[in-house]
């Protein structure tokens, strides 16, 4: 009798990409001024009193919340979408509160059953948690920007993001309604990272960042389309672990039934949090200006230090070469004392660049633009 081998997940999960920094890290730290980390996308900034208000009038809740979400926090969910983001008609059984969209997306692809064999299509240069979410489905991965790479072959999922974490790059309109249409035709479930939807750069209006669940790409139609939001990076909520889902009716009820079973259920304080948060835009408004500012900033002097920025449409870092290894100019960078994730943290196609966060101080931002004039010397 042949006894199975019990899987070990963690061999099968790429290496946490930011314990390769150490060396790094290390060398900053050494700096006379001390490190500036500019690595990692933390928010640095006070989550706004309203928010902080709710949390603590609702600390005292002693029951069990709902994992669906309460009616206050799907209500907020709908109008935040529509208000903010031009997504009307969305249905209170169309959104579903997370606890935090990390955990959502390593998570979706098995709630949604994809199975091992079949494979989960990834951004060329993706956040990692794409992958990690495949391998947990026993999936295969592959990496691809276009459709026409997939020839025949019909992928279980495919995920999306725009703005692009780590490179800020805008799908267009016409772009997010190929990946509709392709979704349609093969029955393929469509995700779409948006948890930088609100932070685009680009002043025209054509230019601005578009939901994959806005008319003008779907029709009003979300059948497989599933939309991925956060509240961690434009209110500041990284450590309430706040978010939700919202698309195709019949997906979002088969990832409420699995997760109720499961007890992943956002808490019923920062249920009450969300809704705050969702219903005060003078708080997004306020955190967007202020990344504005940092970016200005720190573009100059990028730009000034003769790197290149690419794309960075969007979203909360500048996407950079020097046009030599990526690895090669991090440790440049350490050596004035600031710290930044080599590209290839992404992806092969990140080699020659590095990502440089916006998350910082306003105070760190100014150092570390004085910093890289410096950078010219170390050649």
């Amino acid at each position: 009798m042949t006894v199975p081998v019990r899987r070990t997940l963690s061999a099968e999960l790429p290496d946490f990409p930011w314990d390769s920094l150490e060396d790094a890290k290390a060398t900053a730290a050494a700096y006379p001024d001390g490190i500036i980390n500019l690595s990692v996308g933390t928010p640095v900034d006070e989550v706004a009193p309203s928010i902080q208000l709710a949390l603590s009038v609702n600390a005292g809740a002693p029951g069990y919340p709902q994992t669906v979400g309460t009616p206050e926090l799907r209500a907020a969910i709908v109008s935040a979408l529509e208000r903010r983001f031009g997504v009307p008609g969305v249905g209170t059984d169309q959104v579903l509160p997370v606890v935090g969209t990390k955990e959502a997306i390593a998570w979706l692809p098995f709630v949604l059953g994809v199975v091992p064999g079949q494979t989960v299509v990834i951004p060329e240069l993706a956040y990692p948690t794409y992958e990690v979410g495949a391998k947990i489905a026993g999936a295969e991965v592959l990496r691809s920007d276009s459709l026409l790479k997939l020839g025949p072959q019909t992928p279980a999922m495919i995920f999306l993001n725009s703005p692009a974490n780590p490179h800020g790059k805008v799908l267009g309109i016409d772009h997010l309604r190929k990946f509709v249409e392709f979704a349609r035709e093969r029955d393929v479930v469509v995700v779409s990272d948006e948890c930088y939807l609100g932070l685009g750069w680009n002043t025209a209006e054509q230019d601005a960042p578009v939901s994959l669940l806005d008319p003008r790409v779907c029709d009003g139609d979300f059948t497989n389309l599933i939309a991925v939001h956060s509240l961690s990076k434009t209110s500041n909520m990284a450590s309430y672990r706040s978010g939700f889902l919202v698309g195709d009716s019949a997906l979002i009820a088969e990832a409420l039934a699995v997760r109720k079973n499961a007890g992943l259920m956002m808490p019923g304080p920062v249920q009450a949090a969300t809704v705050a948060a969702l219903e005060d835009d003078g708080q997004e408004i306020l955190q967007k200006e202020r990344y504005r500012r940092r970016r200005e900033v720190l573009a100059a002097a990028v730009r000034d230090a003769g790197m290149r920025i690419d794309d960075s449409e969007g979203g909360l870092y500048l996407w950079a070469t020097e046009d030599r290894p990526g690895r090669e100019t991090v440790d440049r960078l350490a050596a004035l004392g600031i710290l930044v994730a080599p590209g290839d943290f992404y992806g092969p196609a990140g080699e020659k660049h590095v990502r440089i966060g916006l998350t910082a101080t306003d105070e760190d931002i100014v150092a570390a633009a004085g910093r890289l004039a410096a950078l010219s010397t170390l050649d």
